[in-house]
């Protein structure tokens, strides 16, 4: 049909011309189809494609770490997929994400940061930060070993790897408040739980400020956050190198875990089901109180000798035990064994005492308790909100306060009551944090109105008996 077409318009040689090009064109179709399709029809080899395979993959992600070593310093960036390398912005802690070459010389406390192909001006190569979360807090930052994260270029000289870790590290300050109960939680092992919890075991703690025996203490709760030995990184000769060190804690409120700060959502209740299931604690759920039950709800009171005692401490047992409580005295101290006390705190249901680290062991309790807090008179009430109140919601643990009145209060024995310590507490915290500590925490016991303070355990009952 087509040929007297072609022979009219065009000679034979013509003709003949065009079939070539048809010819060549239809090779070439056919080539780039197998090319296209190869890794569909071949399957790579193990050794041969599939190395090749890796290497890519290696090299972009050397491209990603190199990506995050440009990214130091910049706390405000315009792209929302940004990271900076520290962040000092938080109200508690500074810290430093690194990843790459990281080499962490202990003896000199610098982090070395290997950077590749890019220009590092003097400016912003090196910040300094103590690893500890409580940074507004000159008296706690004063015995907090201060690092330098440092920012290097191949061919500088530094320090050669003397050990190779394939596991990320923590490093963190033993520093501090540690020793106070309330504050070996709250600044570190909570904040230790939630920066370590992604790795699941496979991480290495790096230490400084070692006090061995506050590792000893909380051993049972650290060799379930890592499987690795914590190391004593100040007295390490050695060069340790890591593929990724996180160099403070990321903390971001007071007694608590932000889950929006975490990759992986912790939260405190995480934190509450770690330490059930680390120190074998049985009680998942408080009693519930119902019509005609027999079990007796049980009510610990934590104890205070030296100071914020509870002054009618037996006389408050003796109507709690007329209420329905079985009640049970206790005192934590640094002596006390950690796991005997965690099962004493979660076989009862309410627990009660004046503010101060022992109210730190709800976090013990079962879900659902409740925690009594005995505020003591002076303008603690923010305080006990802050470090108590707030968390006790966040742990699913019912809250109660009991303000202490003037004539409640042991400071009437020692002031008029038309002194300024009654009539003006805030002026005595303007003055500072010593002053104000010691008059209000230090010098002040309390002893209850037992009429007063009887509604406040009906309450609890109330309470337990709608969990």
């Amino acid at each position: 049909m087509y040929n007297p077409i072609l022979a009219k318009s065009f000679s034979q040689y013509e003709r003949k011309s065009f079939g070539w090009c048809a010819f060549v064109l239809f090779l070439i179709v056919v080539f780039s189809s197998c090319m296209v399709f190869k890794n569909h029809l071949y399957p790579p080899s193990v050794n041969g494609d599939a190395m090749n395979l890796q290497l890519s993959i290696n090299a972009a992600e050397d491209m990603l770490v190199i990506k995050d070593t440009t990214l130091v310093k910049r706390l405000e960036t315009e792209k929302k997929d940004a990271e900076p390398m520290c962040n000092v912005l938080e109200p508690l802690s500074d810290y430093c994400e690194t990843k790459g070459d990281i080499r962490v010389q202990g003896n000199s406390s610098t982090i070395f940061v290997m950077s590749q192909n890019f220009n590092i001006s003097a400016e912003n190569n090196s910040w300094t930060l103590q690893p500890y979360p409580r940074k507004g807090n000159a008296g706690a930052m004063s015995s907090v070993k201060s690092w330098t994260v440092k920012l290097v270029q191949d061919g500088e000289e530094i320090p050669k790897c003397s050990v190779y870790h394939g596991y990320p590290a923590v490093l963190f300050s033993l520093g501090g408040f540690s020793g106070n109960h309330f504050h070996d939680f709250c600044d570190l092992l909570v904040p230790i739980f939630s920066n370590s919890r992604d790795f699941n075991l496979e991480v290495n703690f790096l230490a400084t400020d070692y006090k061995p025996w506050w590792i000893g203490k909380y051993r049972t709760l650290l060799n379930n956050m890592s499987k690795n030995k914590i190391l004593d990184i100040d007295n390490e000769n050695e060069v340790h190198c890591f593929p990724s060190v996180t160099a403070g804690l990321k903390s971001h409120k007071e007694f608590g875990i932000d889950p929006s700060k975490f990759p992986n959502g912790v939260s405190t209740r995480d934190f509450r089901q770690f330490l059930r299931s680390s120190l074998s604690l049985k009680r998942v759920e408080a009693i519930k109180m119902k019509g005609g039950i027999v079990t007796k709800p049980r009510l610990l009171i934590v104890s205070r000798k030296k100071s914020r005692s509870l002054l009618n401490e037996g006389a408050v047992r003796k109507m709690a035990e007329k209420l329905g409580y079985e009640v049970v005295l206790a005192e934590a101290n640094l002596s006390t064994n950690l796991t005997k006390f965690a099962q004493i705190v979660n076989s009862c249901d309410v627990l009660m005492g004046v503010h101060g680290a022992g109210l730190t062991n709800m976090v013990f309790l079962p879900e659902n308790a409740v925690l009594i807090q005995l505020v003591p008179l002076g303008a603690i009430d923010y305080l006990a909100k802050r470090d108590f109140g707030d968390p006790a919601g966040e742990m699913n643990i019912k809250y109660l306060d009991y303000k202490i009145n003037v004539d409640e209060s042991s400071l009437v024995e020692q002031y008029p009551l038309n002194h300024k310590v009654f009539k003006d507490p805030s002026s005595f915290f303007r003055k500072g944090w010593g002053v104000f500590r010691s008059i209000y925490l230090d010098k002040q016991n309390v002893k209850v109105d037992l009429k007063r303070f009887r509604s406040t355990l009906i309450k609890a009952k109330k309470l337990l008996s709608t969990s």
